[in-house]
């Protein structure tokens, strides 16, 4: 891959992340949404969720932002026989040496693709947990740290339930943000039609044109840039207010932490440099609440019963929270 200079300035970081937009559409259509997703959590140092039913690119998707990015990535395909250690890496015998070395496993690497994190078993779901929220993997009592940038891109599937191990709240808190992936509509549809009537091939993300265009040192220079974003007292408050609202909820058995409360701060903080301002607004804290918390939510019994949705839920607590002006 080639490698972009080192920015001169956070503006300049921007503009390059905001060309990686131009590169993954190259191959993948729409999901904008998910893509911005990805760009805040990789400002956040976070990980994403994503979910969506087979065959709307979720893999693609990760693979192009990949291909548009000069960092090292790594594919996992989880399964029920999946263990720890085939993705932190093990103790192995050096024949050479006689000694015990570690081998590292996919983990390695600064973009990693969990692909159907929901089928393997909670064991090695949480062989996850360390790496995600400390950047490093202990194996054999030695703590070992993980490249930097680190991000986790995960994927499910939500109509395949036979088989499959639901992830524990305390994995779904290490995430950062849900992006659900809706099935495009009729225009987008015809557009991906065309390309694979035109030769594309969803395997080839370089034969599509996808060029790196931003790399580590982007990353870090935008990071820089989105701890310097200004969030005032008032804007503030209505997020720790949106959290207690939550928790009031009589539909809600688990409401929004401190931890997710923090979480909605700093995505929203990355929206807002993503989108050319040094300072966090209300309508930044709600671009980015659905994907932020709703995962992090809870749902009553009861309020199963009765056919309540989480989404609808977070709307409500929204809608009841004022806005700071």
């Amino acid at each position: 891959m080639s490698e972009s200079p080192t920015p001169a300035s956070g503006a300049e970081a921007r503009d390059r992340l905001a060309a990686v937009r131009t590169e993954v559409a190259k191959a993948v259509v729409g999901q904008d949404a998910a893509v911005s997703g990805l760009l805040v959590a990789l400002l956040c140092g976070g990980h994403v969720l994503m979910e969506g039913v087979p065959g709307v690119a979720k893999t693609l998707l990760v693979r192009t932002l990949a291909g548009a990015l000069s960092v090292d990535t790594r594919r996992v395909q989880f399964t029920p026989d999946l263990m720890p250690g085939d993705i932190t890496g093990s103790m192995v015998i050096d024949s050479r040496q006689g000694e015990l070395s570690f081998r590292e496993g996919p983990i390695f690497t600064n973009l990693l693709l969990a692909d159907e994190i929901n089928r393997t078993p909670p064991k090695t779901q949480s062989a996850l947990l360390e790496a995600m929220e400390e950047g490093q993997v202990s194996v054999d009592g030695v703590s070992r740290p993980l490249p930097r940038p680190f991000l986790v891109a995960a994927t499910q599937n939500p109509v395949e339930y036979e088989g499959t191990y639901p992830l524990p709240e305390a994995q779904l808190d290490r995430f950062l943000l849900k992006v659900v992936l809706p099935v495009p509509d009729r225009a987008a549809e015809l557009e991906i039609l065309r390309r694979h009537a035109n030769g594309f091939d969803p395997r080839d993300v370089a034969g599509a044109g996808v060029r790196p265009v931003a790399d580590a040192a982007d990353i870090t220079a935008g990071r820089a840039a989105v701890d310097r974003v200004q969030v005032s007292p008032d804007v503030a408050g209505y997020i720790v207010d949106i959290a207690r609202a939550t928790r009031e909820s009589p539909s809600l058995s688990l409401g929004v932490s401190p931890r997710g409360a923090t979480a909605l701060l700093r995505s929203a903080r990355a929206w807002a440099w993503l989108t050319g301002r040094d300072f966090v607004t209300p309508d930044d804290v709600k671009a980015l609440a659905h994907a932020t918390l709703v995962h992090r939510l809870g749902l009553r019994p009861e309020a199963e019963l009765e056919g309540v949705q989480v989404a609808q839920v977070l709307a409500s607590a929204l809608a009841s929270v004022p806005v700071p002006r």
